[in-house]
């Protein structure tokens, strides 16, 4: 994409009949179009920009005689849903992130329009024959991508129930399936917390050991958690996978730790790690145990853990009110713990 050229300033004598020594009079080129990134909150995806390779602003028009200037360019402005990444093609390089709706970004600016003539004239030069030329405008291969905004993750194994849990306490309709890697994308759903209070939830597919390597679907859809409050860990318990719940907590939170190594040390304004970030941690399928069962499982995990484990059955609903009471604790933790930092920045700037 790139940003419009300058015009060129015009060179230009008045010559008028009756108008003796009428001198230079050649007005400025106008200033070339802007590339601009509108935030709009109505857009989902990027599927409108897709088949548009190539974008341009408009050049500034050239002047003219008369001491007429150009006309400015019209700048270009390129609407993006929030949570649309900006990324030098060529580096790789992070250059902004676009989340607030509404939010405007000049990512191009238009050349600078030259000067006419008439602009040098001066005791000793009356009669310039030179004008400057418009200044070239701004261009760059740029790489869009979309993170997706969730207040939410919901992480684990494949086939823990993370589509089905969604589908349960949200409106959203995910593919369920009785086999691994059915879910291939993210998948979002508003969850209503209370009376006036709802939350975004994303199923995030794909974590097994060796993510970080690129072993199944890899990490690539761990980006669209950077932004999340925080997590609901689902483990299967229900035994069918022939693995032990808690190694399949300690298997996910690597990954993790592994997402946070390769990004997080080289990009700045992310955040908290996603490995620091709370859990919600809990086990599903519990309608494939008896009560003994459970309780001894519950038992292992509170020990060799340190956390205290939720219970439900994404099938049947069974503890999926509790579960979403605590998602919405959760959320409002996050804030007051956000409006305490922004407090002590405030009176840390006051006392500076």
């Amino acid at each position: 994409m790139q940003s419009g050229h300058g015009g060129a300033g015009s060179v230009s004598f008045r010559r008028e009949k009756f108008v003796p020594r009428g001198g230079p009079d050649g007005g400025d080129g106008g200033r070339g179009g802007d590339v601009v990134f509108k935030v709009n909150s109505q857009l989902g995806s990027l599927l409108d920009l897709k088949y548009k390779r190539k974008l341009f602003a408009e050049n500034g028009h050239p002047g003219s005689a008369v001491l007429c200037s150009g006309s400015n360019g019209a700048s270009i402005v390129i609407q993006v849903p929030p949570g649309t990444i900006l990324k030098n093609e060529e580096t790789g390089q992070t250059l902004k992130e676009l989340n607030e709706p509404g939010e405007e970004f000049v990512f191009l600016k238009g050349g600078r329009g030259g000067k006419g003539n008439a602009f040098f004239k001066n005791s000793v030069n009356q009669a310039p024959h030179y004008a400057q030329p418009g200044e070239p405008g701004e261009a760059m291969q740029l790489k869009l991508e979309l993170k997706l905004l969730a207040d939410v993750g919901i992480i684990g194994y494949p086939n823990a129930g993370k589509s089905t849990l969604i589908s349960r306490i949200s409106a959203a309709k995910p593919k369920v399936a009785d086999y691994p890697f059915t879910t291939l994308v993210p998948n979002l759903g508003v969850v209503r917390i209370a009376e006036g209070r709802s939350a975004v939830v994303a199923d995030i597919p794909g974590l097994i050991p060796g993510a970080h390597e690129g072993v199944g679907l890899g990490i690539r859809f761990l980006r669209h958690i950077e932004r999340t409050k925080g997590f609901v860990h689902l483990i299967d318990v229900s035994g069918f996978s022939g693995r032990d719940p808690v190694q399949d907590f300690k298997d996910i939170n690597y990954e993790l730790e592994m997402y946070d190594r390769d990004h997080y040390e080289s990009h700045e304004g992310l955040g908290s790690r996603l490995s620091s970030r709370p859990q919600i941690v809990v086990l599903n399928k519990i309608d494939a145990l008896n009560a003994e069962d459970l309780a001894q499982l519950k038992k292992k995990i509170k020990i060799e853990l340190k956390m205290e484990p939720m219970a439900i059955s994404a099938v049947t609903g069974h503890g999926t009110k509790e579960l979403i009471h605590e998602i919405g604790r959760l959320i409002e933790q996050d804030s007051e713990k956000t409006d305490d930092e922004t407090h002590d920045q405030t009176s840390s700037e006051k006392n500076i």
